[in-house]
């Protein structure tokens, strides 16, 4: 299957036409029909995944998984959760204070921003 065949596949499956896929996606008048004899820029594709809520991967046929491995950034951590999965909701047998959470949760958001 071709990336235009994949694209127009599951536009339908989502309620798109190709015109309203191509404009949601702000690309240039009929961009994904000429997909069909062109090949699309990474940038291209990447606008029209991310309106279909897919990966690039997916769309290019490079698997079969439609999203990525990556995490949405903006969930927020339920640090309570986390810490009770992890075993660590308790410190010297007493309960983490919420102001003790909070340092934790600046110190994993300092971390993340330095990968």
């Amino acid at each position: 299957m071709t990336p235009f065949e994949r694209i127009k596949e599951l536009a339908k499956k989502r309620g798109y036409s190709l015109t309203k896929l191509n404009d949601a996606s702000g690309l240039g008048t009929n961009s994904i029909y000429h997909w069909r004899t062109k090949t699309p820029s990474t940038a291209s594709l990447k606008k029209v995944a991310d309106v279909l809520g897919v990966s690039v991967d997916y769309l290019l046929g490079n698997t079969d998984e439609m999203h990525s491995n990556k995490k949405d950034e903006n969930v927020p951590i339920d640090l309570d959760k986390v810490l009770s999965e992890e075993g660590m909701a308790m410190f010297d047998g007493q309960p983490l204070s919420d102001e003790y959470k909070k340092a934790l949760l600046a110190m994993l958001k300092t971390m993340k921003g330095n990968d």
